[in-house]
């Protein structure tokens, strides 16, 4: 779905709250130590890029989910305490 030329394309509630959780996990990344910011940073955008090309854009129920989960690792990130993301592959 295009937007008319010369119009910037509108964003449901659900795009813009995606949006906020990745700038939040980049924000976040900023408060580590630079080696971990490039870990973090390559991670997040691994794992948005992967979840755009895989879910369905219509599948809501989902998407609400993977927010809440993003929201709780990100509060878990925030965390002084934590120095490190990772992420698990199951097969």
């Amino acid at each position: 779905m295009a937007a008319p030329s010369g119009s910037p394309q509108k964003l449901s509630g659900m795009q813009k709250q995606v949006l906020a959780l990745y700038r939040g996990f980049l924000r976040a990344a900023r408060t580590k130590a630079p080696e971990e910011r490039r870990n973090i940073e390559s991670v997040v955008s691994t794992e948005f890029r992967r979840n755009s090309e895989s879910v369905d854009r219509k599948n809501f129920i989902y998407i609400e989910y993977l927010l809440r989960r993003g929201k709780k690792q990100l509060d878990q990130l925030k965390s002084p305490d934590t120095v490190r993301l990772s992420t698990l592959k199951v097969s």
